[in-house]
């Protein structure tokens, strides 16, 4: 069946980038629906439409929207509901092999900034920032441009389009950390300190930018707001499975023909979407795949039929994260590239917390010895207790993404591992060369 694009659907168009080219093309049309609205009425339709968020961790978007404390009609504010509330876009996409933000606003930034305007006026925000992983500078300067249209053409500043509603939107370019990505480092960065996440609670929704109730969203979340309000929230759940609605940007690297972005309703098989891209390079097969990035526990050829939406890839055994979806074939060794993300995961540690901060460090040197033939039989065992010690000990989820492609590559592939060891290491483990199939190992 032919897929009809949404989100991707303006890529191609001349100049797609212009605010010419976003308005001819029914831009800002639902924008000037959403002002039309109550605020409240724009989070019950996003609530409605059952939109998740793209970023990673797939939480309903309008309930997150509804935790902002608002006043009530007839009330003081007092408290949280008093203070100002702001709203920050993460475009920090630094996810291992994914690739879905940065197209989208290379090629598309306005229907972003109508996102994020649409967003703001429900939460009655009246200030909101895209924070913009340092290295994107082409984004960056792109998303500039954009916002100084928006601002000529009404969009934003004072008396948005002569309702009285008032935003300001700043662009903001971090310094390149991967932690950065991780929502309450992105805020510390945005005030100015040193990112590192905080202890939560309390969270955003309480005490997010300067103490103040925020929501932070990611782009492609936000991108796909103008089309919930366009279409309404029954049009949205026609696309996908009921509990995660609606299309979604796939993002295909590594040994396929046409690596690039893929758009698909959410749901779609990896075999479906290794069809539109040509399948793995001729002559070769798949050995391992990641559904959401190298944060994500690793999947197989078993796994091509597995429907790729939140509450899918948990059940069998991973996460949708990011939709990052890296293929290696047989040529490809799963522990060198499993020390590949792991030297990232290191580099890439705030340090704030001990078990990540040390067991990333120590998990690189047990994979470093074992890919230059120098393992010991006991380093499967000391592998899989430094994992347990780093999983669920640390502030944010650098760590246990960090022991998500040990633990799976364990689990499916441990018989590399083992072909790894000199010949009186294997037989310690009390294996002959003829290895045992894969899966058989603990």
């Amino acid at each position: 069946m032919p897929l009809t694009p949404v989100l991707t659907a303006r890529f191609d168009a001349p100049r797609s980038w212009t605010l010419e080219t976003y308005e001819r093309l029914d831009g800002y049309r639902a924008l000037r629906s959403a002002l039309e609205m109550a605020p409240a009425d724009v989070v019950g339709l996003v609530k409605d439409s059952g939109l998740r968020g793209r970023g990673g961790a797939g939480f309903p978007t309008g309930m997150k929207w509804s935790f902002i404390p608002q006043p009530k009609p007839g009330e003081e504010p007092t408290g949280p509901a008093a203070a100002p509330k702001y709203l920050v876009v993460n475009a920090d996409e630094g996810e291992p092999g994914t690739c879905k933000d940065l197209p989208l606003m290379m090629a598309d930034p306005h229907s972003l900034v109508e996102g994020v305007i649409i967003t703001a006026y429900a939460i009655r925000s009246h200030f909101a920032v895209i924070y913009v992983r340092g290295e994107a500078v082409h984004a960056h300067r792109r998303l500039m441009a954009a916002v100084q249209e928006a601002y000529a053409a009404g969009y934003l500043g004072s008396d948005v389009l002569g309702t009285g509603y008032d935003l300001e939107l700043v662009v903001h370019a971090g310094a390149g950390a991967y932690i950065c990505g991780e929502e309450t480092a992105l805020l510390d960065s945005l005030e100015g300190y040193r990112g590192q996440p905080r202890l939560k609670p309390p969270f955003p929704a309480v005490a997010g930018l300067y103490g103040s109730p925020t929501v932070i969203n990611n782009v492609e979340t936000l991108a796909s707001v103008p089309y919930v309000v366009r279409g309404g929230a029954e049009w949205f759940k026609s696309m996908g499975p009921e509990k995660s609605p609606g299309p979604k940007i796939y993002s295909l690297s590594g040994r396929v023909v046409r690596p690039g972005q893929y758009e698909a309703p959410m749901g779609t098989t990896m075999r479906e979407l290794l069809a539109m891209a040509g399948g793995v390079r001729p002559g070769h097969e798949l050995k391992f795949w990641t559904p959401g990035g190298s944060s994500t526990p690793y999947f197989t050829a078993e796994h091509l039929d597995v429907p790729l939406d939140f509450d899918s890839v948990a059940a069998a055994g991973s996460m949708l994260g990011t939709t990052a979806l890296m293929v290696f074939d047989e040529t490809d060794s799963i522990v060198e590239a499993t020390l590949r993300f792991t030297e990232f995961y290191a580099h890439e540690s705030c340090g704030k917390c001990t078990p990540c901060r040390e067991g990333t460090y120590w998990l690189v040197q047990i994979l470093e010895r074992l890919v230059h033939g120098q393992g010991r039989a006991a380093d499967l065992d000391l592998l899989t207790d430094t994992c347990d010690n780093i999983l669920g000990r640390s502030f944010c989820a650098l760590g246990d993404g960090a022991t998500s492609c040990i633990a799976s590559s364990l689990k499916y592939f441990k018989d590399d591992y083992v072909a790894l060891l000199p010949a009186e290491e294997q037989a310690r483990l009390g294996r002959s060369l003829r290895l045992e199939p894969v899966g058989a190992a603990r």
